[in-house]
């Protein structure tokens, strides 16, 4: 009667258990569901960074658009100092002002997000993130 055991009564068989398998294929299919989640967070996270840099770019010449022309400003005062051109001209210097501090602040965050995407891309603990 020894001989006719079945392979599910037998404990040396080769077969798995449905449960084995079962787990072995949902961490089959949270590997495969992470490699998707990783591959589509890191082409999103490529395109922030461009359009970012594009940001700061952009932020950089109107930096500079508002320098240049603050300075012609300036010469235009020297040569006709009127009222209507020194109103005009504490106007578009208040807007430099506000630029500037933009651009600076635009800088920044910029940091903080390189920052975050190095802490990612080296893989540093959940925990050490959270504190």
């Amino acid at each position: 009667m020894d001989a006719l055991v079945s392979a599910d009564e037998n404990p040396d068989s080769n077969e798995k258990n449905p449960q084995e398998s079962e787990s072995e294929t949902n961490s089959n299919s949270s590997d495969v569901l992470g490699k998707a989640l990783s591959t589509m967070l890191a082409s999103v996270i490529k395109d922030f960074d461009s359009k970012a840099q594009d940001t700061l770019n952009s932020q950089d010449q109107l930096n500079s658009a508002v320098d240049r022309l603050t300075g012609e400003l300036d010469q235009l005062l020297e040569d006709a100092p009127l009222p209507f051109i020194i109103q005009h001209a504490a106007k578009i210097s208040g807007v430099r002002k506000r630029v500037s501090s933009l651009n600076s602040v635009l800088k920044s965050i910029q940091r903080r997000v390189d920052n975050i995407d190095l802490l990612l891309s080296v893989g540093i603990p959940q925990k050490a993130m959270d504190r």
